[in-house]
């Protein structure tokens, strides 16, 4: 005999199948839910429970995904591209892309073209860095090893920018980090993409004070998400701007610090720097 919860899940699963197949249409919560035989109300709460997401969250990202693939070939317009996609018009397929990826359909195909980037090379006293600027802020900070390898790092994420190597002012601000002049944390800008969830939780990350140490699960429910704590770590996973965003000060709710982009052990040691430069400063008041 099946338990509801196996029931509910066969339920949710046959929804993210039904999605997949019929994207297109771009289905309503209405015709979702009588599919799997549900109200429109307990299935948009089961939905979100179990995916970590709402059914149009989701369906928008399907959408998005398969617009990306046919952007990436070169015959694709945009008109084309909103059609398959099931969009009655470009401005839909805009909309979606602006609140997805954080930039339009046409900069997302040009691959970062017209955008120009300045980056640098510096010292930490965690190991050397890659930082990279817009004129609107900074847009990619990376520990590397070795410069070759930073930069071609950085270009993957915008394989059609122009790059010049320049330490600009805003690089600067954000490198006077590393000194404790924490005077110019307000004149660091950044450049950022991603999905409105991703921002949402990088969002929250500049929220944990230095010295402090957060939870997925506590990231998660101050998203407004309590069940989405393996997306959160994925979205962590995806933070573009080391050290700055501080994805090092989450860990597990066990007390392990987990994983680090940049390697576990450099974690440890700028939680360890971190903490004792709270302390100095507490015993020096």
């Amino acid at each position: 005999m099946k338990t509801q919860a196996i029931i509910n899940y066969n339920r949710i699963a046959e929804a993210i199948d039904y999605l997949k197949e019929n994207f297109r249409a771009q289905p309503t919560l209405d015709e979702v839910a009588k599919k799997v035989h549900l109200s429109p109300a307990h299935f948009q709460r089961m939905f979100t429970q179990w995916a970590g997401t709402s059914p149009k969250k989701f369906l928008q990202y399907i959408s998005v995904e398969h617009a990306k693939r046919l952007l990436s070939e070169d015959q694709a317009t945009l008109f084309d591209t909103a059609f398959e996609t099931g969009f009655s018009s470009t401005s839909r397929l805009h909309d979606l892309f602006i609140n997805i990826e954080g930039m339009t359909p046409a900069e997302y195909k040009n691959g970062g073209k017209n955008l120009e980037i300045n980056y640098s090379f510096a010292e930490s006293p965690f190991g050397s860095l890659v930082v990279a600027s817009t004129h609107k802020g900074i847009c990619y900070m990376a520990f590397e090893n070795g410069e070759e390898k930073g930069l071609d790092e950085l270009k993957l994420k915008f394989p059609r920018a122009t790059f010049q190597r320049k330490l600009d002012l805003q690089q600067q601000n954000a490198l006077f980090i590393f000194q404790n002049d924490w005077n110019k944390l307000n004149e660091i800008k950044l450049h950022l993409k991603g999905t409105d969830f991703q921002l949402k939780v990088w969002e929250s990350l500049l929220k944990i004070p230095m010295g402090k140490l957060s939870t997925y699960g506590n990231i998660a429910e101050q998203i407004g998400n309590a069940n989405a704590s393996r997306a959160v770590g994925t979205a962590i996973g995806s933070n573009p701007v080391a050290y700055l965003i501080p994805c090092h000060r989450v860990i597990k709710s066990s007390g392990v610090f987990g994983g680090y982009m940049w390697g576990s052990t450099r974690k440890t040691a700028i939680i360890g720097w971190e903490g004792a430069k709270v302390r100095l400063e507490a015993d020096g008041k």
